[in-house]
């Protein structure tokens, strides 16, 4: 339990999951309210765990007065399904048909994965993985967002705490900042042990493009740093307390891999699948789609920065270093 002030109390509640990242933590804010962020994954393992915990800091479900969400992803959304349903839920609307499984939205994923696998040149024999993509989908929730939030917004019973958009991991990605003690909240945007995986997403509903997950997360890293953080509970492994230097860190290490990418095809046209191996010559065929996307991710920012342009006159598209006119 950390007192920040006497009206004010966060308890981290830990909870198991299936997925490789291992376990994921949840947060209540008890003032006036019960808050919880973030809701952890959707098994009776989880949902048991979740219910023992609440018990040990003098809790129970029904003491829940509403929950934030930072981002859509399965892991800190699954147990909203258990939680009563008159329970408020709030976050980024770009979550909602994540979370309720909107069909019309997941009708469009398949098309997407595969002209993304034709235009990255990724090989025959892994587009079996095609029909997967959505497979963890089974451990997330049903249910929506009662409100969407914005940045800048607060929640009732949290007067000190701010909500910040922090899109790249998920493009609706918000972190919870307390102005008064200097506390994030970070879902998985600063997490101490790992660099976040910028993950590609199908264009949301009534866009055409995708978003730009690696140059969303360098901007909202930016914004980070121009905020008096003193420490963040992050949504998976250690807090986090010399923030300002792992964030300056996470920087550094974004530029030096867009480096060796930018080096590669120097001279050197490759295809994005090309340089997914060069990345990740040990990772790749265990870890395709993360690989990816940190691969198109690294592609984005050099493009983005003109340092690399794209042959897309065919496919697979190939990308090399702009020539220099003198």
């Amino acid at each position: 339990m950390n007192q920040l002030s006497c009206k004010q109390e966060i308890k981290q509640i830990t909870i198991p999951t299936p997925f490789a990242v291992g376990d994921v933590h949840t947060y209540i804010i008890i003032t006036d309210k019960v808050t919880l962020v973030d809701a952890g994954v959707r098994t009776m393992e989880a949902w048991e765990v979740f219910q023992n915990e609440l018990k040990k800091h003098g809790l129970k479900v029904l003491d829940i007065d509403q929950v934030l969400i930072t981002h859509h992803h399965p892991d800190h959304v699954g147990l909203l399904d258990y939680l009563p349903a008159n329970i408020p839920v709030y976050g980024h609307e770009r979550a909602h048909p994540w979370m309720t499984q909107d069909q019309r939205y997941f009708t469009t994923h398949d098309a997407f994965y595969r002209e993304m696998f034709a235009q990255m040149g990724v090989e025959e024999r892994f587009y079996s993985l095609l029909g997967a993509m959505d497979k963890p989908l089974r451990f997330s929730c049903q249910r929506g967002l009662t409100s969407f939030v914005k940045e800048g917004e607060k929640l009732d019973g949290l007067a000190d705490w701010r909500i910040y958009e922090t899109p790249g991991h998920a493009s609706s990605h918000l972190v919870l900042f307390d102005e008064n003690s200097g506390t994030m909240i970070g879902g998985d945007l600063i997490l101490a042990h790992i660099s976040p995986n910028p993950l590609v997403e199908p264009p949301y509903l009534g866009e055409k493009d995708r978003r730009k997950s690696m140059i969303d997360y360098i901007s909202s890293i930016k914004k980070m740093l121009k905020l008096p953080i003193k420490r963040v509970l992050p949504g998976h492994g250690e807090i986090v307390q010399d923030v300002q230097q792992l964030l300056e860190e996470r920087l550094h290490q974004q530029e030096k891999r867009a480096a060796k990418v930018e080096a590669f095809v120097k001279g050197n046209p490759a295809t994005a699948y090309e340089i997914c191996q060069h990345l990740f010559p040990k990772v790749f065929e265990k870890q395709l789609l993360l690989t990816l996307s940190e691969t198109l991710g690294q592609v984005d920012y050099l493009m983005e920065k003109d340092r690399i342009e794209v042959d897309a006159t065919s496919l697979p598209y190939r990308y090399k270093t702009k020539e220099v006119v003198s």
